[in-house]
């Protein structure tokens, strides 16, 4: 570890020299590219430096405590030698984590879709309120949330709606989320008290940028047509809606949230090139089956991931075997303790494996 470790100071110092250089600039791509390895080695960088300090530090206590003979200063000594050897099994622990294989799309902005399953018209109404959940969340994050296609029924559910969430690390902190989520209560319009289960599924996909997946015009149908439901003014008086149909895969895309046929059709092919991305990214997924197995539930979207329990105010993460009874404030968007949980419990997972294949 410690070899790769140094091989690492030696890029960022490489790295740091050739953006000091004047004509840097005259290349953005290149400078581009520099500034972000710069920032993903930095954090690395920073976690080696106070590890290699704290070592020094239970150096020179040691030695402090071999050649002092004043039992005040040895005190002293004893007592910082414990807070470096806990500072640095603190960084070593956090140096093994940093060193993790990194997910290629942590970095990138996502795409959610939330369906409604079992259970109707509740299933609908939670679909909508895990949407507001989720907006919720990325707002507090400062994230932008953009409506990409949505299915509303009339009583305020969502059977089916996608949204773009943009922010720095979207997908290495919402991949989690995707799996069967389980809603228990009363519905409003059940007369005899009984308590219902419903279900939602929910996938996170990362989003894919044109380099990552090429779409042949070829293997596209577009239809345009006029849009439906409720809309301001033109939304459904002009031919503005789009629909996109992947000949190969049978994949749909309808997008109408926007105004002009323009937009409409830009949103479709984006999350025509997203669902394609994650297609492959499914396969690869699948064929590492053994890898797949030592993380948190990131993969398989038929997974009962966690059940919201309404008349026990509850929600409980069955991976991780979590539950936290503060439900309202989790619906509010206050879920940063799951996902520190469910991401805690990957990197332990991920730990271990590494450990065993080391051994």
């Amino acid at each position: 570890m410690f070899d790769k470790l140094e091989e690492l100071v030696q890029r960022y110092q490489e790295v740091l020299n050739e953006l000091a250089e004047p004509t840097i600039a005259n290349n953005q791509e290149r400078y581009r590219k520099l500034m972000k390895e710069e920032a993903d080695l930095s954090e690395i960088v920073m976690a080696y430096k106070e590890y290699k300090a704290a070592n020094d530090g239970i150096e020179s206590s040691l030695m402090m405590l071999e050649e002092e003979t004043d039992e005040e200063m040895k005190e002293l000594a004893k007592e910082e030698l414990n807070d470096c050897k806990e500072k640095a099994a603190t960084m070593e622990q956090k140096l093994k984590i940093l060193l993790l294989p990194k997910d290629p799309n942590d970095d990138k902005n996502v795409i959610v879709e939330i369906r409604s399953g079992a259970g109707g018209d509740e299933a609908a109404l939670f679909a909508a309120e895990i949407y507001r959940m989720y907006v919720h969340y990325a707002e507090g994050r400062g994230w932008k949330v953009e409506l990409m296609e949505v299915e509303e029924i009339g009583i305020g559910g969502m059977k089916y709606v996608s949204f773009m969430v943009s922010g720095k690390g979207a997908y290495s902190i919402l991949k989690y989320e995707s799996g069967v989520h389980r809603v228990q209560r009363i519905p409003e319009t059940e007369s005899g008290g009984r308590i219902h289960t419903s279900t939602i599924t929910v996938a996170v996909m990362a989003e894919a940028e044109e380099v990552d997946v090429q779409i042949d015009e070829k293997d596209i149908r577009i239809d345009v047509m006029r849009a439906s439901g409720n809309g301001g003014q033109c939304v459904n008086t002009t031919d503005s809606a789009v629909r996109l149909t992947h000949i190969p895969t049978g994949i749909v895309i309808y997008s109408q949230t926007e105004k002009s046929q323009l937009q409409n059709k830009a949103k479709a092919f984006a999350l025509l090139r997203t669902k394609l991305y994650d297609i492959e990214c499914q396969k690869a997924k699948d064929a590492e089956a053994e890898a797949r197995r030592s993380q948190i539930g990131t993969g398989d979207r038929s997974e009962k991931i966690r059940t919201y329990n309404f008349p026990q105010g509850r929600v409980t993460d069955h991976r991780i075997k979590l539950t936290l009874y503060r439900l309202n404030d989790i619906m509010n968007g206050d879920i940063q303790e799951i996902l520190d949980a469910l991401i805690a419990a990957d990197q332990a997972a991920k730990l271990m494996k590494m450990n065993e294949e080391s051994e």
